[in-house]
């Protein structure tokens, strides 16, 4: 059996992975990532740094992109679950501004791997949930971008159902619409 299953999403270049798990009566043990795997599978990228956040139940993160030094993404949760989502920033793209989500959570143990070109976000549905993740680019705290996690065009179907209060960062409070990113882009262009 393979090492690893790459899973196309409807959205080009967005894939959830999974991967074998190795259990017995002492626990599990797996591989996360594979350099030759990976590359096999048409993802052929170099990750430079690897990241970690704890968040409690109702935390909302997002929707974070990087306009001049754009990072790809291998997300995964080590434990709890959140609803994870990444936005088609890419203007050639036919699924420019489609969303895709997907849960991930230490049971499932599911990656997804965001490429350059999409905003990304997540929603804590558990108590808290310990999010990790590696990205292609060093970060960079004059490239920080946002659109509003809520946007009425872009229409995410948060699973908001079980939460009692939404936690945002100031910072998430105040990001852009996507039609005014779409308005960023076009006057750019012309420039």
């Amino acid at each position: 059996m393979k090492k690893f299953e790459f899973i196309e999403t409807p959205i080009k270049g967005l894939y959830i992975i999974e991967q074998k798990v190795f259990e017995d009566k002492r626990g599990y043990f797996m591989e996360t990532y594979n350099y030759k795997d990976f590359k096999k599978a048409g993802l052929d990228m170099v990750f430079v740094q690897d990241n970690q956040s704890k968040s409690q139940n109702g935390v909302l993160r997002g929707l974070h992109f990087q306009k001049k030094c754009p990072q790809g993404k291998l997300v995964r949760v080590i434990k709890g679950e959140v609803f994870d989502v990444a936005v088609d920033l890419r203007k050639e793209s036919d699924t420019f501004g489609k969303w895709y989500g997907c849960i991930l959570s230490e049971k499932n143990k599911r990656q997804f791997y965001i490429p350059e070109g999409f905003a990304h976000g997540f929603l804590v549905l558990s108590s808290e949930a310990e999010f990790v993740y590696k990205c292609t680019e060093f970060y960079n705290s004059k490239d920080e971008y946002g659109i509003i996690w809520n946007d009425s065009d872009i229409n995410i179907h948060w699973p908001v159902n079980h939460i009692n209060k939404i936690i945002l960062s100031d910072k998430d409070k105040n990001w852009i619409s996507f039609k005014d990113y779409k308005n960023l882009v076009i006057r750019n262009k012309n420039q």
